[in-house]
């Protein structure tokens, strides 16, 4: 059999772990799926494994991967598959579809578990099971590349110099927290740019929820101390800062500065307050991770609580999918592989049952943990309350989501003979645009499935196209659905990937769904669900929304029923993410200058210009010794700029 060099998969932990340029190769048949074959494509990469950990990816005819897995002797655990016997029916399934194979070795079974899940995660086979999860954790960050930090809330990747604390369980915690911390510690939330051009003190300085470092209203070691002070509170030591705050306080009463005195009253309630909304009995318990797992209808919840400092920073349901035919230990240890893909786990895991795994999995989360790992299942005490709290919330999360699952399984069943849908619909594409006057036009897609918003998939489409006039809404829904299916057409025109709707659900009147009609007849697309949704009338307390057909009827639905409230808010959601992204399109060409489009002048050199001429407009009519005359502006800059603005010399 072949072998062929396959691109390479980022390392779990670096570049040094393994190489699968050297490692990987890819074993790929044509024939169509059939359980002999199956079988057979496995056999003959069975004979060229070697018996070394690594991971393993199964993939159908056309190279899609099919399921990712891992072992400790690779040539034995892929034998597995070929006693087709002994597996169970959904691996049949699997196998039957199988025509090749991508092998990646690696140096132990810890790096397996690692790129298995980071793979999982790229690939979102459907043999897998899945965390379904739209968005990354928030953490709170306190920036270290500036004289006086910046606290603020971020999500992604931590490529920013400085602290990160976290992971809270949602946006709202974060903000709630960042906000007493601002009134416990008066640090600054503005961007850097908005620091370095204030004149006077900000209203926040006003509300006594900033220090005003900005117009020096305290100095760099006064700055400097409420930084040291929020890092020992967020790590931890919330306690001694307490103590320190009060003993400041008594010290300014005594001395009759009862103005120090109130403000650093006021702090002493701000920390009051955190520990007050954070408060759990998890007395000797640092940071850790509880999780807790339930089972009942054929779906599995997971409840997730986070300890930081001693300090409870949220707790979250998480409902991972393709866990039919597997354990419970086998789904919940995949889940914490997966979890601990992106979040930094602490040094504590206390789980609700023993993990076959448990010991593959400390190790494979020791070095982004920094030091060993310990998973625990408590027997007594305040952890094994803890572990029994994550279960009765886990158990209570489940039997919400069944009961939740019923009512929108019902609300869809509804709305597909509402719509005369064929059947009833999995993905529903939701579509609108958003302008000011013809100007930053883009248009907006969201996603909706059975189990809610499918935030990942959300689309932004700048408007760009020549023939499309500013302001035409139509001519901006031609060619937003153009764009949108003319790229589904080329790329899966079998409609085979799971990625084509459903159901078009278009925010407008009779011209939208003209103008979407035409484009989707342009494309050779006549049996794709369309119904544009538009207010009626009389909108308002007793209006109704007005369902406009592809041949002209329309229809209404009672003002009290749910199918009606389900469709407005699957509209409504696409108007919100469409004006945002308009705002932030807006924001950034309100924000753009003239220099930007200069090559080679960055930030700081655009700074200086400006902040020596005055306006981008003076930096143009500027001569070359005025160029180099400028601060901070080499004479080989000076004359970059001088050539883009004079290229005829």
């Amino acid at each position: 059999m072949p072998r062929r060099p396959v691109g390479s998969a980022p390392s779990p932990q670096g570049a040094e772990r393994f190489h699968e340029e050297r490692a990987a190769y890819t074993v790929r048949g044509t024939e169509q799926p059939d359980l002999e074959r199956g079988v057979a494509a496995i056999r003959e990469t069975v004979a060229t494994l070697p018996t070394r950990p690594g991971v393993y990816r199964m993939q159908d005819a056309r190279g899609e991967v099919l399921y990712v897995g891992k072992a400790r002797v690779l040539r034995n655990r892929v034998a597995n598959y070929t006693q087709v016997d002994r597996l169970p029916l959904r691996l049949q399934r699997m196998v039957s579809q199988t025509r090749g194979m991508t092998i990646v070795t690696t140096n132990s079974e810890a790096e397996a578990l690692l790129l298995e899940a980071q793979l999982i995660k790229r690939f979102r086979p459907p043999y897998n099971v899945l965390l379904r999860d739209d968005k990354s954790f928030p953490f709170i960050l306190l920036r270290a590349d500036h004289d006086f930090p910046r606290i603020s809330k971020h999500r992604g990747a931590r490529k920013a110099v400085g602290n990160y604390y976290g992971p809270f369980a949602s946006a709202g915690s974060v903000n709630t927290t960042i906000n007493a911390l601002q009134k416990l510690f008066l640090l600054r939330s503005c961007t850097d740019s908005f620091f370095s051009r204030r004149d006077r003190p900000c209203l926040l300085y006003q509300i006594k929820r900033c220090s005003a470092p900005c117009v020096g209203r305290i100095d760099a070691a006064g700055y400097a101390e409420l930084v040291a002070e929020a890092k020992d509170f967020l790590g931890g030591k919330s306690s001694l800062v307490q103590r320190k705050i009060e003993a400041q306080m008594q010290e300014a009463a005594e001395a009759l500065d009862f103005e120090r005195a109130a403000m650093l009253r006021d702090r002493l309630r701000a920390a009051t307050f955190i520990q007050g909304s954070q408060a759990i009995n998890a007395e000797g318990l640092d940071s850790a991770d509880i999780f807790a797992l339930a089972a009942k209808g054929g779906q599995i919840a997971i409840q997730a609580f986070f300890i930081r400092g001693g300090q409870n920073w949220g707790h979250r349901a998480f409902f991972p999918t393709h866990t039919d035919g597997l354990g419970e230990d086998e789904v919940l240890t995949a889940f914490l592989a997966q979890f601990y893909e992106e979040v930094p786990p602490p040094r504590t895991l206390l789980l609700d049952r023993e993990l076959p795994e448990a010991e593959l999995l400390a190790e494979a989360l020791r070095p982004s943990a920094g030091g060993k790992v310990e998973i625990a299942v408590p027997q007594r005490g305040d952890r094994r309350r803890l572990v029994e709290q994550a279960s009765r919330n886990a158990a209570e999360a489940l039997d919400r989501r069944l009961a939740e699952s019923g009512t929108k399984a019902k609300i869809l069943r509804e709305v597909a003979e509402f719509l005369e849908l064929p059947e009833v619909p999995q993905r529903i594409e939701v579509y609108d645009n958003s302008h000011i006057q013809g100007t930053n036009a883009l248009g907006a897609m969201v996603v909706a499935g059975p189990d809610g918003f499918l935030k990942n998939q959300y689309r932004k489409f700048n408007i760009k196209r020549a023939e499309t006039q500013p302001g035409d809404d139509f001519g901006m829904m031609r060619e937003v659905m153009a764009r949108r299916f003319g790229r589904a057409v080329s790329e899966d025109p079998e409609r085979e990937g799971g990625t084509w709707p459903d159901l078009v659900l278009i925010d407008g009147g009779k011209g939208q769904m003209s103008a979407v009609r035409a484009a989707i007849e342009e494309l050779g697309i006549e049996d794709l669900p369309l119904i544009a949704i538009a207010k009626g009338p009389h909108h308002g307390r007793e209006g109704r929304e007005v369902f406009h057909f592809p041949d002209g009827r329309e229809k209404t639905l009672p003002v009290n029923s749910p199918v009606l409230f389900y469709l407005q808010r699957l509209r409504d959601e696409v108007h919100r993410y469409a004006i945002g992204a308009h705002r932030e399109k807006r924001s950034r060409a309100i924000s753009a200058s003239p220099l930007d489009e200069i090559p080679g002048i960055g930030p700081a050199r655009k700074r200086a210009l400006l902040l020596h001429f005055g306006t981008a407009g003076k930096v143009r009519a500027a001569s070359l010794e005025d160029l180099q005359r400028a601060p901070g502006v080499s004479a080989a800059i000076a004359q970059t700029v001088y050539d883009f603005y004079h290229p005829g010399g």
